[in-house]
């Protein structure tokens, strides 16, 4: 096997065949020790700060290793990326011939029953779907994948994929008439034949516990999984552990029903009017909450009058559509479905209602949105559950991210997956970060629970402002927050004459943000939680992150009430051993916006004094880049006027600071 001590070496085999590549200590520690866990079918935490080049580190070793790989990531762009990118460059860097296969969720992929189906029934709920369709039909003539991310000049939002796309749900399987060309099952047959896969979390996870997307599959024969941006795991793990039913699916099975009880039974009436009738209840169960968004769990719910009464009705307009479908199910492929999904959603309703059991602890909620509700049903731990998964066969296990650790402490993280007998790894990021960085924590500004506060963070926020010309993300922990700040920097830009663009996530796609800010080159972005995350903004254009508050998740949320309640229950700290670990892995990726290479320079302004003045700050800070800290503003002034941040501003700064 190739020695990855030279591989890495300034004249190794990166070097050759990756423009810009620089040798790096922190990238050959981690790939050894990947290359360790690979050989001893061990589980491996590896945190790699900024900079340090993971991705290369975890794929070259398990490329040498010779065994079937599977990799996750955190997001479908991301999952791109290392396919498109990373993944070449490392095959291209040892001369690799692997056969590789990308694997992504059915709802990616043309389902050519529903495209034809829906273009010969030709309703759409938007003007422009019937057009963006037959565009849809075209490109599934002519592609080999049916991949919605390869239809050029298609918008992968375009609501005219509802149509040309199956479901768990809504897939007939080995039933369906174009079962032997389906693209998803061309794209599982490419991953069960490929030495390296790569999927995303929510299709891991998906498979892990539903069975269905294909990866179950992979797993028995796979010698290495690598899970990378494993900081998500635990709460995605949750999200599939549990269960969820939603006013959407009703109305979706409602609606499917009613058309094909038209097509295909139209001598059966009875079965039409029962699909009304599900819409109906399924449409008053939104309507028994206000119109603003409700969070609840069971116990809660006896203060909304409405409720029982709406739940009993669409029960039993359930339990009636299923009773009718079943006597169609025969005639058709479509009705057997429709039938088997009425039956899915009874069990779910059934299991959510359903007493809890004491030795697998889960908490019930309702949430609403403007036009849906949701029935949750949440596991208060995962860590049985993943860390059983772990252990099912003899296979190497890489997590990774850039953070899993609180101060080099991985105890949060292996708790919460059921992995404490995993092995860990942490190693620094290789930027400068007290010549390349400012951390600014302002003085005198209210605590962040004060009606006032949004105010002082944008007034706080406008000098820094001026001094950046713009170019900065400033990042919310609420909606709440970023809409009122939205109105006061829309209107202080106006008072000052500044042309800074404003960007306001939900205006337009994340995307098309981050493109339009890229192209600015002078803007301010407001962001909530999808921007503290998976975003790559290097150089001048990106220059400040503001964060308002410390990312502390709201203790009134049912599933984090009910884990604090747990964790007292148990004996334990929740604060502590919770609240905490979790806040300083959020603010450490929010925060981690702004450094991206080594020729980057910012300013990180976070302006919850909670950071200076509580003793918990301490162990935020020490989770934070090792910027230098200031609580002066003419710190940052000089920053941005000095080409580099000189030793005597650092000097300076660390004299005038309690932070």
């Amino acid at each position: 096997m190739p020695d990855l001590k030279h591989i890495f070496s300034p004249d190794g085999a990166c070097s050759t065949v990756l423009p810009g590549w620089r040798s790096r200590p922190q990238q050959l520690a981690m790939a050894e020790a990947v290359e360790r866990a690979v050989a001893d079918n061990s589980v491996l935490l590896a945190e790699a700060g900024t900079g340090t080049g993971k991705t290369l580190a975890y794929l070259i070793p398990a490329l040498l290793s010779g065994g079937k790989v599977v990799i996750s990531t955190g997001t479908k762009a991301l999952q791109d990326q290392l396919f498109h990118r990373d993944l070449p460059a490392a095959r291209r860097a040892l001369k690799s011939p692997v056969k590789v296969a990308l694997l992504k969720g059915r709802a990616n992929y043309v389902c050519h029953h529903h495209l034809q189906r829906n273009l010969s029934d030709g309703r759409f709920a938007h003007r422009d779907d019937a057009a963006w369709l037959q565009k849809i039909a075209r490109f599934a003539e002519t592609s080999s994948s049916g991949d919605r991310a390869e239809a050029e000049g298609i918008p992968e939002d375009a609501t005219a994929w509802h149509y040309a796309v199956s479901s768990r749900d809504t897939c007939l399987g080995s039933e369906c008439s174009h079962f032997k060309d389906c693209f998803v099952m061309v794209a599982r047959k490419a991953a069960l034949d490929a030495e390296v896969v790569v999927v995303n979390h929510h299709l891991f996870f998906a498979d892990l516990w539903l069975k269905d997307e294909g990866v179950a599959e992979l797993l028995p024969a796979c010698n290495t999984v690598i899970l990378d941006e494993a900081h998500q795991l635990a709460e995605t793990a949750a999200q599939f552990f549990g269960e969820t039913l939603s006013v959407a699916q009703l109305l979706d099975l409602a609606g499917d029903t009613k058309r094909l009880a038209a097509v295909k039974a139209g001598d059966f009436p009875a079965l039409r009017r029962a699909a009304e009738d599900l819409s109906k209840a399924a449409r008053d169960l939104r309507l028994a909450f206000p119109q603003n968004p409700v969070k609840a769990t069971v116990a809660e719910l006896a203060r909304y009058d409405k409720w029982p009464d709406a739940l009993k009705s669409m029960s039993a307009a359930l339990d009636e559509t299923a009773k009718l479908l079943e006597t169609q199910a025969e005639r058709d492929a479509d009705l057997k479905n429709c039938f088997e999904r009425a039956q899915a959603v009874q069990a779910t309703l059934a299991s959510w209602q359903r007493d809890d059991d004491p030795e697998n602890p889960r908490v019930r909620w309702l949430e609403t949105t403007l036009s849906s509700l949701l029935l949750h049903a949440t596991p208060l731990s995962v860590g049985a559950m993943f860390g059983a998964k772990l252990t099912e066969r003899a296979q190497a296990w890489i997590l990774t991210s850039a953070t899993l650790s609180v101060g080099g402490d991985f105890t949060h993280l292996k708790t919460r997956l059921g992995i404490e007998d995993a092995e860990t790894l942490c190693v620094d990021s290789p930027f400068d970060y007290p010549r390349q960085g400012v951390l600014y924590v302002p003085q005198n500004l209210p605590a962040p629970n004060t009606p006032e506060f949004t105010e002082a963070v944008i007034e706080a926020a406008l000098p820094v402002l001026e001094v950046s010309q713009g170019r900065a993300f400033i990042l919310f922990t609420s909606l709440r927050a970023l809409d009122k700040a939205r109105g006061l920097l829309t209107e202080a830009f106006k008072f000052r004459g500044w042309e800074y663009p404003l960007l306001v996530q939900g205006d337009a796609p994340k995307n098309e943000l981050l493109a339009r800010f890229q192209k600015a080159g002078n803007a301010v972005l407001l962001g909530s939680q999808s921007f503290w995350e998976g975003v790559d903004m290097p150089g001048d254009v990106l220059s400040v992150v503001i964060i308002d508050k410390l990312p502390f998740q709201p203790p009134d949320d049912p599933v984090v009430a009910a884990r604090i309640a747990q964790a007292e229950k148990n004996g334990g700290k929740p604060f502590m051993d919770y609240q905490l670990p979790h806040a300083a892995i959020s603010l450490k990726q929010g925060a981690g916006r702004l450094i991206r290479t080594e020729t980057d320079r910012g300013v990180l302004m976070i302006c919850d004094t909670r950071l200076a003045d509580k003793p918990y700050g301490r162990l935020l800070l020490n989770a934070l880049p090792a910027m230098t800290r200031t609580r002066k503003l003419e710190v940052v002034e000089r920053f941005f006027a000095s080409h580099e941040a000189s030793p005597v501003i650092a000097s300076e700064a660390k004299q005038s600071s309690s932070v």
